[in-house]
């Protein structure tokens, strides 16, 4: 959601970049937001699952803990989510060899190819544009801005998750999808 900062190409220059990268940015999110729809809904999973189905494509394996923790969810709705993507043959469980009372998370290798399958155009497409416009020192500009914007984004939303909600959370679908871009530490 944006705060809508300007109108468009009224007021000083600086205020009308600042109207445009706000709306460029909403635009990119809504452009995200229905990619993962379609993604989700080709791969049969909700949008929160599917973000769970990111988190463990990030990294070799985890535990229910760090994946209630990532995606700001209670550890029954993270158990609840594993028990539907294990049924779908997306993840495995398996008891963490040096903690009996751990269980560590793997996505199985044919979740990896149904999602690598699905996301392998999009990579491979995009990666290519953006070589072909941008040169080197411009993409250090843009993953700094994307840095720097995405951690102001992570405070607001642990400053979000604090904050009581007005009325009940709502059930299924996307309730708290957590970071995107990398595990959070």
């Amino acid at each position: 959601m944006s705060s809508g900062t300007g109108s468009g190409s009224g007021g000083s220059g600086a205020e009308a970049v600042e109207a445009r990268l706000g709306a460029a940015v909403q635009a990119y999110q809504s452009a995200v937001d229905d990619f993962d729809r379609e993604l989700a809904r080709l791969m049969g999973v909700n949008e929160t699952d599917l973000r769970c189905l990111e988190i463990l494509l990030s990294v070799e394996e985890t535990t229910p803990r760090e994946l209630s923790r990532q995606l700001g969810l209670t550890t029954g709705s993270v158990t609840t989510m594993l028990d539907r993507l294990e049924k779908l043959a997306y993840l495995t469980r398996t008891p963490h060899p040096g903690d009996r009372r751990k269980t560590l998370i793997r996505v199985t290798p044919e979740a990896a190819r149904r999602a690598f399958g699905l996301l392998g155009p999009f990579l491979d497409d995009a990666g290519g544009r953006v070589r072909a416009r941008y040169t080197a020192d411009q993409l250090e500009l843009v993953i700094d801005y994307l840095t720097f914007t995405r951690d102001v984004q992570q405070e607001h939303v642990e400053r979000l998750r604090k904050t009581p909600a007005a009325h009940p959370a709502r059930t299924g679908g996307r309730q708290s999808p957590g970071p995107r871009g990398g595990s959070a530490t």
